[in-house]
């Protein structure tokens, strides 16, 4: 089980960020592929597998293990975004980060996956308030950074990783890794 606890549930004002469950899963999923879907239209292939049907981050298993949140809007309950944060590396992640899985620096890290906001949301800041979010409003036991990844192409994405504090460490396999890490309260 997934050692973070929700420290302040409220993302701002009529936004709430809830630990998903089982009965999430289809909604988060159609939110996920909606995107995927966008990415493509646009020309990206940014989570192109998924449109196949292909999920390398597990999202069933990652909610069974409470790796998953979601947010929602207080005054309709609809879901506005959601994030994969994983508290053991995946096989993606070893990967991407030289890791053997069991390496103690991997340890320390929580690998932010599928962060996604809704279509309707974009373009209002709700991205940079999530990744600030997940910086405060959570706690991880044991874990000292987050590190995420992006298609190395996505300059856009690799821009705004930036702009909210993550350093960029290099690319790897042709994607670009990212690390950010956590303020200790």
């Amino acid at each position: 089980m997934t050692s973070m606890t929700i420290v302040d549930p409220s993302v701002k004002p009529g936004l709430v960020a809830y630990q998903a469950s089982n009965e999430d899963q289809a909604e988060i999923q159609e939110l996920i592929l909606k995107t995927a879907r966008w990415l493509h239209s646009k020309g990206s292939t940014q989570w192109g597998k998924l449109l196949k049907g292909e999920d390398d981050h597990n999202l069933g298993g990652a909610i069974s293990r409470g790796e998953v949140v979601i947010f929602r809007t207080s005054e309709d309950h609809r879901l506005a975004g959601a994030v994969i944060l994983q508290q053991q590396p995946s096989a993606w992640d070893c990967r991407l980060w030289g890791l053997d899985g069991m390496n103690s620096e991997g340890g320390t890290s929580v690998y932010l996956h599928r962060l996604v906001v809704d279509r309707d949301n974009t373009g209002k800041g709700l991205g940079r308030e999530l990744m600030q979010w997940i910086e405060q409003g959570i706690r991880f036991a044991g874990k000292d950074r987050i590190r995420l990844d992006c298609i190395a192409g996505n300059d856009k994405l690799s821009g705004f990783y930036q702009q909210c504090g993550y350093t960029y460490i290099g690319e790897t396999n042709g994607y670009n890794t990212f690390e950010k890490m956590l303020i200790k309260s």
